[in-house]
């Protein structure tokens, strides 16, 4: 017997979804070569309605001899839910200089959107889009990241596709792409043990991570992060260790 059996219909926010996705993926087959690392915190694709919160994190690098140098970086920044949806955060960027000293460099904004609700389809996805000035000259970067995530029992994966566009008139104009992935274990919620994975044009960096968070009260909770990333390719340096603490309020 022969019935009927129409297609589904595409939700609006599948089909976003999947086209986000493809942008994403066209920006990564981009040749073209980073000009820093791209070693630094991976973003989770959800928003807490009414949460406020203020982030201090740290990459610390151990140059490659033969193409780096030693070099820190610190950020400072304040955030909040703009509805259930938005989250929307500043910063302020310090610079190792050349003769070691740490100088305010760059200013930077960020908007996370979370495209999907938590379990709505096999993988929860989110935007992140970024807006970096520097200070002290006109170079600019203007950055979009595809946020993607999955649970399956007490794992958790995370995928940040970036896209970025450089420009100035000191630095060549173009265009760029990076991928960040986290494997994390949930083993509680003070203590989840992960592994990182880092990839753009030249640069490539695999380690392990630490992740945790403790209450303070309601409302109030401090998230901690830390991991160590060993360098892999010709430009990357040796190691990275990235820091990362966030008091929620």
């Amino acid at each position: 017997m022969i019935t009927d059996n129409p297609a589904r219909p595409v939700r609006p926010a599948y089909r976003l979804q999947r086209t986000l996705v493809l942008l994403c993926c066209l920006a990564a087959m981009h040749q073209a070569r980073a000009d820093g690392t791209t070693i630094d915190k991976i973003y989770h694709p959800y928003v807490q309605a009414l949460e406020r919160e203020v982030e201090l994190r740290s990459s610390l690098e151990d140059g490659n001899n033969a193409v780096s140098d030693d070099r820190q970086t610190w950020r400072l920044g304040y955030g909040q839910s703009l509805g259930e949806r938005w989250f929307g955060e500043l910063y302020l960027i310090s610079e190792q200089n050349s003769d070691q000293s740490m100088t305010l460099s760059k200013y930077e904004a960020e908007a996370l959107w979370q495209a999907t609700e938590q379990g709505e389809y096999p993988v929860d996805a989110g935007v992140l889009f970024e807006y970096e000035k520097s200070r002290s000259t006109d170079s600019r970067e203007l950055s979009t990241t595809l946020l993607l995530e999955r649970e399956w029992g007490q794992w958790a994966g995370t995928a940040n596709l970036r896209a970025l566009y450089e420009s100035g008139s000191a630095i060549r104009d173009e265009l760029e792409a990076a991928v960040a992935l986290q494997l994390r274990y949930r083993y509680a919620q003070h203590f989840e043990p992960a592994l990182e994975y880092y990839n753009s044009q030249n640069i490539i960096g695999v380690g392990p991570a630490l992740l945790g968070e403790v209450r303070l009260g309601e409302g109030r909770r401090l998230h901690w992060e830390t991991g160590l990333i060993i360098g892999a390719g010709k430009q990357t340096p040796n190691r990275t260790l990235r820091l990362l603490l966030e008091y929620e309020f």
